[in-house]
């Protein structure tokens, strides 16, 4: 006859699946309200939310442990962007009743393997049941020098504009999720079509190049809504403008065979989200210096533009005529 307990079942279900992630001993195993952690001595904490929800950013039947890696990498992006190292996460998820004891494993499984491979162990969080679909939220927590935080504000004219990667994949990732016979039309091959739908399932935060960016840029964030709607973002928080060449913007091989395909695909390129590269500001004679770093870190970095006088993010397209853009960026509103 087994013998009663006391636990209640989010207590065991966070014994079971998140305290194996709660390393940091601030977490104090997952039995405490709270979680307390110093940050290293002459550094600023950077703190950063983000949250996924099935059916809005990812689909109901991704595999868990994608869905785990996306929305911590989220924030990963977002750290790195801000030149800091992360330290820790919180997180909360709301789960339907039904959710089975294998979508939990797989999906401690992602995390727990993302915590390890990034160096950031969570600290604590919340668990509840939700009548709607499955929504998870991370808080990731990072670290910089003091007062060498990146920022959106920071560009002058006469900068150059760069990214890390590849732009569009994602976006075109999902579109191919969507309506997957898009893969014929744009005349894919099978490994084409995989590297896009794996580079929307499952981000690439690009952490080995954030001490080097806080070196060498002038402003910076990471692209989650779109190059354009981001790139118009930092331009307005910096007081400049922007003139990009949509030929040097970098595009893998798929993404470049779908856009010979379907040139108007230019625009799901550059404003369909979902990148989590890095977008920056950087003054001319550092350009060289950050893209021979980045790449001995093994990040590609690609000067796109220039950061000019004025407002807005323009674009110029294969024509050399200015790109109009439908929709510029994403918006949840």
């Amino acid at each position: 006859m087994s013998k009663p307990t006391s636990e209640s079942g989010e207590e065991r279900l966070i014994a079971r699946y998140f305290k194996p992630l709660a390393t940091h001993p601030g977490a104090f195993g997952l039995v405490d309200d709270a979680a307390a952690i110093a940050p290293p001595a002459g550094c600023d904490l950077v703190l950063k939310t983000d949250g996924v929800i099935a059916g809005v950013h990812f689909f109901a039947d991704d595999p868990p442990d994608t869905v785990a890696k996306k929305v911590l990498r989220m924030n990963l992006s977002d750290l790195v962007a801000k030149g800091a190292r992360p330290l820790g996460f919180l997180l909360a998820v709301a789960l339907p009743q039904g959710t089975g004891e294998a979508w939990l494993s797989s999906f401690a499984r992602g995390l727990r393997e993302d915590a390890e491979l990034f160096g950031c162990p969570l600290l604590g969080g919340d668990t509840d049941r939700t009548p709607g679909p499955i929504s998870v939220s991370v808080t990731a927590f990072g670290a910089v020098p003091h007062g060498t935080m990146v920022r959106r504000a920071g560009a002058k004219p006469g900068d150059r504009v760069v990214v890390s990667g590849t732009i569009g994949d994602a976006a075109l990732g999902l579109a191919l999720r969507r309506d997957p016979a898009a893969a014929q039309r744009w005349g894919l091959a099978r490994d084409q079509q995989e590297h896009l739908k794996s580079r929307y399932l499952v981000p690439q935060p690009r952490n080995a190049i954030a001490e080097i960016l806080r070196a060498h840029v002038s402003a910076g964030m990471d692209v989650s809504d779109g190059l354009a709607g981001d790139l118009a973002k930092l331009c307005r928080a910096s007081g400049v403008a922007a003139e990009i060449v949509c030929a040097d913007v970098p595009l893998s091989d798929a993404a470049r065979a779908a856009l010979a395909k379907d040139p108007a695909l230019i625009e799901t390129i550059v404003a369909g989200g979902d990148d989590y590269e890095v977008l920056a500001t950087v003054p001319a004679n550092k350009v060289a210096a950050l893209r021979q770093q980045a790449s001995a870190a093994g990040v590609a970095v690609t000067e796109i533009g220039k950061v000019v006088a004025g407002q807005g993010a323009h674009f110029l397209g294969a024509d050399g005529k200015p790109l109009t853009l439908a929709h510029p960026s994403f918006s949840h509103f």
